[in-house]
């Protein structure tokens, strides 16, 4: 495994990072916890969760996932060993289960969010705290077309920004990021971090993956010259770039069969572009699977790839796509794919 800094920080992260989002809703605790104690034997050591998942968010299930990892963790005692990764949620009408239709990306929100998800995690901090998405309206889950806001709301990013610094000086939080933010967003937190002697954001999570490079077009700059790298999420698109639900197939217990409103991979452009790509990996003798991945972690301003799985034999698969190395013909090939289907899903 390789291990890659993450932003200016002292932190070296896997080049593969193990997302949890089906953990307590397609994983059991049980199976949690093997796939945890298999990433770290092949040499994860960073792991990202979230105060919302599962995946579907919902009341019923919300805080689960960090509960299992939390019981992995004291299980296994290894907490200085792991990177963790977590995130609070931003203001969101169909977010309403959690800390209600006041939350937002407040002080006392954040304070809330915080003390919760140390207690689930059972631990006294975590390693990257991640506002999860932007408080403002703005460009994000796929909306494209800024639309100029009548009237202007969310929480000021400053105010967001300082509540993070508290945890930090705390000790309860050790780096910030951001997720699904915009080149402005970035930009923002970067100049409050400078003029205001504000901790800096060390990362930017957001979805990147053969149907979906749009992070090219105005963030991988801020990567490169900024060292605010990208963790890159749902890099399988869903897992559509295996190819598995080609030709209508719609396999037993897979996320699209259980949750058919996730279909912003399965559009008529990206089934085109994704029989391409499966083509593609297939003359080339390459699993669709892995090649995927291994084209976004061999992406210069990808600082760790958020893989997930829900069973061992994907799971396997998809950390093995680390030891794939891209000829440089292959992907010549794929970006004259991507020239033919340019980001079907935003």
């Amino acid at each position: 495994m390789e291990y890659r800094q993450l932003g200016k920080t002292d932190l070296q992260v896997s080049a593969i990072c193990l997302g949890t989002m089906t953990f307590g809703e397609q994983n059991s605790q049980d199976e949690a916890f093997e796939q945890l104690d298999y990433a770290i034997a092949c040499g994860i050591n960073f792991i990202d969760t979230a105060e919302l998942y599962p995946v579907p968010g919902r009341a019923e299930t919300m805080g689960r996932t960090e509960e299992q990892i939390g019981n992995w963790l004291a299980a296994r005692g290894n907490r200085d060993q792991v990177i963790v990764a977590s995130k609070v949620v931003g203001r969101a009408d169909w977010m309403d289960h959690i800390r209600g239709a006041g939350n937002c990306l407040s002080r006392e929100n954040i304070r809330i969010a915080i003390e919760d998800s140390l207690r689930r995690l059972q631990t006294d901090y975590i390693d990257l705290y991640q506002v999860h998405w932007p408080d403002r309206p703005s460009n994000y889950f796929g909306q494209l077309g800024y639309k100029y806001p009548q009237q202007e709301k969310g929480v000021p990013i400053a105010e967001t920004l300082e509540a993070l610094a508290e945890l930090v000086s705390e000790g309860k939080v050790r780096h910030v990021g951001v997720s699904n933010e915009t080149p402005w967003g970035v930009a923002e937190y970067l100049r409050l971090s400078r003029e205001q002697e504000l901790p800096r954001i060390q990362s930017v999570q957001n979805p990147y993956s053969l149907l979906n490079r749009t992070f090219e077009v105005g963030l991988a700059e801020f990567s490169h010259r900024e060292a605010v790298g990208l963790l890159a999420y749902s890099p399988m698109a869903f897992g559509v770039l295996s190819g598995k639900y080609l030709q209508g197939r719609m396999p037993e217990g897979s996320r699209l069969k259980l949750f058919s409103h996730f279909d912003r991979y399965s559009n008529p452009r990206a089934v085109a572009a994704t029989e391409a790509y499966v083509g593609l990996a297939k003359e080339w003798g390459i699993d669709p699977a892995q090649m995927a991945l291994a084209y976004v972690t061999s992406r210069p301003f990808v600082t760790s790839n958020i893989i997930g799985a829900t069973s061992m034999q994907q799971l396997e698969t998809n950390i093995a796509s680390f030891g794939i190395s891209l000829d440089k013909e292959l992907v010549k090939a794929i970006d004259g794919i991507h020239e033919e289907h340019p980001n079907p899903s935003p």
